[in-house]
């Protein structure tokens, strides 16, 4: 079982209570209906901080032409791979509203639990901010996030107007806030700085006042320092991170989040010839600096979670790729495996009864047939099992066999 240097210790028994962990310990011994998971590895099931189920292909034009209610069901379908290949909770970083969550709370839809920002909000022709020229018609950035009633406008300028969509966002039922506080790849709006201080500072602000964290999409330079400096609890992607920048993080307790996997794709996309001429140029000017915040990071002490941040139907169901993607940024095994498990609970705001297999704990868990030592289990998806809340959601054989005596 994962322990809480992430090495697997063991073997030991682990006794589930309507869904809680209630014993863990060597030889217990229950009249409870128990299963013999002998020579099997058991951790916590992954915690995906940086989602977007809704967000499904790059291809403006299908994404216009499709219905919202198919958006969401697909969305519904996203939601239940991600469980199945071991997601068993995460925060949703822009595209689903409150009554998806809801759904998946209530049992209506299978999926990961979930914390959900609804949208992330973009300065006027900044990172979100898709507009499209030609019939004058504002929209959101490859048109990842449709437009359903109850949305609340996400390009605003100007703090008075980032108030107002803040308390929009939270009157929706955000859980996160969440700013571009610089540009993207993918939008072309580069690494610049986005939002002034006095926007960003509102925004966090804003939040706090109620009670809820903020996030940002940001790569580092000015708008990671604003961002910093109003309180944000994460950096996700920050791709330019500098040294400085990382002992500013430590020191503030914010989290990074470096979704590094997508990255990975995006080289692809683009030697295959998928992305823009534009958005091909971006991904080889920036390729050098990839993988290199998590090093930086490590290196400050700053708390690393991990988030896939995927935006293609076949990206999603393969989260787990980001926990090899960490090791070989630089992480040991173990700090790789604690990022995807512990810490994420811990940057959501859940770590007290998620994200551990212990007393107390929901019984969210993923069983691997195979030593993990190699994490060849996240590069291939090989997951033999995955339980939420006590309740096999994918069945190991050994749970169709006879219980144990």
């Amino acid at each position: 079982m994962l322990d809480e240097g992430g090495g697997f210790t063991g073997p030991l028994d682990i006794a589930v209570d309507n869904g809680v962990v209630t014993q863990v310990g060597r030889d217990l011994r229950s009249d409870a209906q128990s299963y013999d998971f002998r020579g099997l590895w058991v951790m916590p099931g992954m915690v995906d901080c940086h989602l977007h189920a809704i967000a499904t292909s790059l291809d403006t034009m299908e994404m216009l032409r499709t219905p919202l209610s198919e958006r969401v069901l697909d969305a519904a379908g996203i939601l239940r791979r991600s469980l199945e290949a071991g997601v068993t909770f995460a925060r949703d970083a822009g595209g689903i509203d409150a009554g998806v969550r809801n759904a998946v709370q209530r049992g209506h839809v299978p999926g990961p639990g979930l914390q959900v920002a609804v949208g992330a909000l973009s300065q006027t022709g900044g990172h979100f901010d898709g507009f499209l020229a030609g019939p004058a018609v504002p929209l959101t950035t490859g048109y990842q996030v449709p437009d359903y009633p109850g949305r609340p406008p996400l390009v605003v300028d100007g703090p008075d107007e980032v108030r107002h969509a803040v308390r929009l966002l939270l009157r929706a039922g955000a859980d996160w806030i969440k700013l571009c506080t610089t540009g993207g790849i993918m939008s072309g709006t580069g690494a610049a700085p986005q939002f002034g201080r006095d926007e960003i500072m509102t925004a966090v602000s804003e939040a706090r006042r109620r009670g809820k964290p903020a996030m940002v999409h940001c790569f580092g330079g000015e708008g990671l320092r604003h961002s910093l400096e109003a309180g944000v609890r994460s950096i996700d992607h920050g791709l330019l991170l500098t040294e400085e920048d990382a002992r500013l993080m430590a020191a503030g307790g914010c989290w990074l989040v470096p979704t590094l996997t997508i990255l990975g794709d995006i080289q692809r996309w683009a030697s295959a010839g998928k992305l823009s001429a534009a958005a091909a140029a971006r991904v080889r000017e920036l390729e050098p600096r990839f993988g290199q915040a998590v090093k930086i990071a490590q290196a400050a002490g700053v708390k690393i979670a991990l988030g896939t941040d995927f935006i293609s139907r076949e990206q999603h169901g393969t989260n787990l790729r980001e926990i090899a993607s960490v090791a070989d940024a630089g992480l040991s095994t173990e700090a790789a495996l604690l990022a995807a498990t512990r810490n994420g609970a811990e940057l959501l705001g859940i770590g007290d009864r998620y994200g551990r297999v212990a007393q107390g704990y929901v019984f969210d868990a993923i069983v691997l047939d195979d030593d993990p030592a190699d994490l060849a289990f996240a590069r291939d998806g090989r997951v033999g099992g995955v339980f939420k809340a006590g309740r096999a959601v994918v069945e190991h054989p050994r749970l169709a066999a006879r219980p144990a005596a």
